[in-house]
C-alpha cells in the first residue's frame, strides 16, 4: 500500500498576504491538508479527519511565484488513528532580475516548512481493512 504522497504547485499573487509577496504560512497547512486527504483515501478508502498537529515548523519564507513540494507519509497505523509527517520544499523561484519571465530550478530544494499530526479515520469508513 502507497503511504506516501506528493503535491507540487505554483504560489500565485492571490496566495501572498503580506508585503514584498510573501505567504502565509498557512498556506502550507492547506498543502498538508491536501496530502493527508489524499494519503487516507489510499489508505482506508476514505478521507478521514484531521485531528490536530502536534509540531509545526516554518523554516524559510514562501514567496508567490514560488514552486512548492508538500509531501507526507504516513509512520504509524493505529486503530483509527494515523500518524503523518509532512516536509515543504521550495523547488523553482522566480528571478525577476533577469526578466518578469525568468525562474531557476534549485540544485537543492529549500525545506519551508516540516509539520506532523494525526488524523482519524472511523472504523466504520475504513474500506481498504487488511
Amino acid at each position: 500500500m502507497n503511504t506516501k504522497s506528493v503535491i507540487r504547485l505554483r504560489m500565485s499573487s492571490h496566495d501572498a498576504h503580506y508585503g514584498g509577496n510573501l505567504v502565509d504560512g498557512a498556506k502550507m497547512l492547506q498543502l498538508f491538508g491536501d496530502v493527508a486527504t489524499e494519503l487516507l483515501i489510499r489508505q482506508d478508502g476514505d478521507e478521514g479527519l484531521f485531528r490536530a498537529y502536534d509540531n509545526v515548523e516554518f523554516l524559510a519564507p514562501v514567496y508567490a511565484g514560488d514552486f512548492v513540494e508538500a509531501t507526507g507519509e504516513i509512520v504509524h497505523v493505529g486503530n483509527t488513528s494515523r500518524k503523518i509527517v509532512f516536509e515543504a520544499r521550495k523547488v523553482i523561484v522566480p528571478r525577476p532580475d533577469i526578466s518578469e519571465s525568468a525562474a531557476d530550478v534549485l540544485d537543492e530544494p529549500i525545506v519551508v516548512c516540516r509539520a506532523s499530526g494525526t488524523c482519524v479515520t472511523p472504523l466504520k469508513c475504513q474500506r481498504k481493512k487488511e
